[in-house]
């Protein structure tokens, strides 16, 4: 007796359904294999003003709102209510990395600056640069500065080009301006 076409369907949907149940505890253990093996990128978040050691030493009391403006860049955080106090803050944020956070507070007196706080615990710029991940391990670091020599070098290279004639060019009347068109013609 031949089996109906609807109760064939049945059964084959019953069976796909029990195995794919059966499967879900191996599925579970497959996928946070895999979701270990990749990870997802992870973008590292700087946020505000990142202040030396070397920055910090270049406060003397006494500057005034622009020249501490000048050495640190624009405060990340002003108060109208303590309109006296500039703050610093620098925060940064990696993959695999503990954050980074540091604080600096600059207090005024008037125009001129009183006293910092926090400038202690701010890294050189050697010491910055040294804990940042740059993926190139063992690579060589390309030299970034040019002996007095080079840079003469260098200029008298660029001299002659810079000599080179300019191709001549008459003067445009006084008060007249003539600009291309938007659009090129139609052809």
């Amino acid at each position: 007796m031949p089996v109906k076409p609807l109760r064939q369907s049945r059964i084959v949907f019953a069976t796909v359904a029990i195995t794919l149940l059966a499967g879900c505890g191996s599925v579970d253990t497959i996928g946070n294999r895999v979701g270990t093996a990749f990870t997802p990128y992870r973008v590292e978040v700087v946020q505000g003003n990142f202040i030396s050691r070397e920055q910090v030493q270049a406060l003397q009391p006494g500057m005034s709102r622009e020249q501490v403006k000048q050495t640190l860049g624009t405060p990340l955080v002003t108060s109208l209510f303590h309109g006296d106090r500039w703050d610093y803050v620098f925060t940064l944020r990696r993959q695999g990395v503990p954050p980074q956070q540091r604080h600096l507070a600059v207090f005024f007196k008037g125009d001129a600056m009183e006293r910092v706080e926090g400038g202690e615990s701010m890294p050189s710029e050697a010491e910055f640069v040294s804990t940042l991940d740059n993926r190139r391990k063992g690579g060589k670091v390309p030299r970034l500065e040019a002996t007095e020599e080079e840079l003469r070098a260098a200029s008298v290279k660029q001299a002659p080009a810079a000599a080179a004639p300019a191709a001549p060019s008459t003067p445009a009347p006084a008060g007249s301006t003539s600009y291309p068109p938007l659009e090129s013609p139609a052809r």
